[in-house]
């Protein structure tokens, strides 16, 4: 099954990164759909003194792939692939030492999703307009001081506080594990248990008590309802590879 890491901007490591070693430079990680961002980024982040690219993933699922397989320092996210910042949550939850910047966009920059995503543990906002030395700062500034907000955004997230504080629009429901979000994807994809425990390698009793759980979180009735309960609320996204905007 395609995990859309876009190996192909990913640097030779020989093994896997055990560390958090800044020799070579900060370990970048982008997480983007549009492929003219990814080699935009790359390029920018390879010619960039004290940084080192570690890869692209282009959907959250390959993101949690690729940042357990090469710990990179910070990753950069487009916030139109986490949309309730639960993409956000599981990887900081997988390496609490990950800095997260999300990238914003005009359908995102509003005070609710700016607090909210600040309140899931973000380290770091910024628009997806901004000029390239201003990412770079943001990158810095977020593995160096673990905060960096764009100036642009700020105004939003002064509008929130004034409110009593950061909205976060979860409807109710019990964020997944790392391990039921890739046992939902692979619901949503169309494999039963039995295709999924070998994905996954783990037991079919294994899977069917992850969909149990999966159900009872989202309060789903099925699998199928589990599927819609997602992409509606933002758990899942539709991989917008060819959609973009």
């Amino acid at each position: 099954m395609a995990n859309n890491i876009d190996h192909r901007q990913v640097r030779p490591t020989g093994a896997v990164v055990t560390g958090r070693s800044t020799e070579g430079g900060l370990g970048i990680a982008l997480v983007d759909s549009v492929p003219l961002v990814r080699e935009g980024l790359s390029a920018l982040v390879m010619r960039t003194r004290g940084l080192r690219w570690v890869g692209a993933a282009g959907s959250p699922h390959a993101a949690l792939q690729l940042c357990e397989r090469f710990r990179p320092h910070a990753v950069i996210i487009d916030s139109g692939l986490d949309p309730r910042w639960h993409l956000s949550r599981m990887l900081i939850g997988n390496d609490p030492d990950l800095g997260v910047l999300l990238m914003i966009r005009e359908a995102q920059r509003n005070t609710q999703y700016i607090a909210g995503a600040i309140a899931a543990g973000v380290h770091g906002v910024i628009s997806r307009r901004s000029e390239p030395p201003q990412l770079i700062q943001a990158i810095q500034r977020v593995h160096a001081e673990r905060r960096y907000i764009d100036p642009t955004l700020a105004p939003a997230l002064g509008s929130a506080k004034g409110k009593g504080g950061p909205v976060v629009a979860n409807h109710g429901q019990q964020p997944l594990s790392r391990r039921e979000y890739q046992v939902l994807q692979l619901i949503a994809d169309g494999l039963e248990n039995q295709a999924i425990a070998k994905v996954l390698y783990v037991s079919v009793e294994t899977v069917r008590t992850h969909v149990k759980s999966i159900l009872r979180k989202l309060s789903a009735r099925d699998r199928t309802h589990a599927v819609a309960v997602a992409f509606r609320s933002g758990v899942l996204t539709v991989n917008q590879e060819d959609h973009p905007y």
